[in-house]
C-alpha cells in the first residue's frame, strides 16, 4: 500500500509557491491581514499616511484604482528584486455614488436604509508594486440586501461595527448574515480583498520572478 505522496513529490506549505522574499501590505485593515494570512503568506504591515481624496469626475473602479495607487506611492519602498508591495482600496458604489465609511451612527443608519432591498456594487482595487513597476487590478461584486427593518438596522448600528466600514456594513458580520440575500462575484472582495485575484496575480509574478 502506497503512502499519501508518491516518490519525487514534495509537501508544499500553503502559500509557499506565491511567497515573495519580502511582502509588504500597505493597509491597516485587519480583514485584509486575515485574508492574506489565510492564503498562507508571510508579510509585514505598514499603514500609508495619506489623505484618501480623489479627483472629481472619477466613478466606480476609477476611484479605487486611483486610491490604491496613491497609497502605494505613499509607502517608503525599496524596489529590489524579491520585494513586493501590495495596497488595496474598497468602496461601496450605490446609485451612482460612493457610500463612504459613516462618520457617526446617523450616517450609518442612512447608508443601511439606502442599501435595504436594493442591489449595490462592492469594488476593490489591488495595486502590486515591484522592481519591474506597478500593476493595478480591480474586482467588482454585486450584492443584494433584503429589506431591513428599522429594529434590525438599529441593532446593528448599536454595536458600533458599521463605523469603520465602507457602506456601513461587514458582510461577515450579523447584518450580512441576516440581510445579504444574493451575491454575484467574489465574496472575499466584499470582505475587503479579492483573494482569488491576489493569488492568481502572485502566481503569475512568481513564475517570472518577483
Amino acid at each position: 500500500m502506497g503512502g499519501l505522496f508518491q516518490r519525487g513529490q514534495r509537501l508544499m506549505a500553503p502559500g509557499s509557491d506565491i511567497q515573495p522574499e519580502h511582502l509588504l501590505l500597505g493597509s491597516g485593515s485587519p480583514r485584509r491581514r486575515e485574508l492574506l494570512q489565510a492564503l498562507g503568506l508571510r508579510f509585514e504591515v505598514v499603514s500609508p499616511d495619506v489623505a484618501e481624496h480623489y479627483p472629481e469626475g472619477l466613478a466606480g473602479s476609477a476611484i479605487t484604482d486611483y486610491l490604491c495607487e496613491l497609497k502605494a506611492r505613499a509607502v517608503p519602498f525599496d524596489k529590489k528584486p524579491g520585494k513586493l508591495l501590495l495596497t488595496a482600496d474598497t468602496i461601496v458604489w450605490h446609485q451612482g455614488e460612493v457610500l463612504e465609511k459613516p462618520e457617526g451612527p446617523e450616517q450609518a443608519r442612512e447608508a443601511l436604509r439606502s442599501l435595504s432591498g436594493n442591489w449595490h456594487e462592492v469594488i476593490t482595487s489591488v495595486c502590486f508594486l515591484g522592481h519591474w513597476g506597478m500593476q493595478t487590478l480591480h474586482e467588482i461584486t454585486r450584492v443584494k440586501f433584503a429589506p431591513l427593518s428599522e429594529s434590525e438596522i438599529e441593532a446593528y448600528v448599536a454595536t458600533g461595527l458599521p463605523l469603520d466600514k465602507a457602506g456601513a456594513y461587514g458582510i461577515q458580520e450579523w447584518i450580512g448574515l441576516i440581510g445579504v440575500e444574493a451575491i454575484e462575484g467574489s465574496y472575499t472582495n466584499v470582505v475587503g480583498l479579492p483573494t482569488h485575484l491576489v493569488y492568481k496575480t502572485l502566481k503569475r509574478l512568481a513564475s517570472r520572478g518577483f
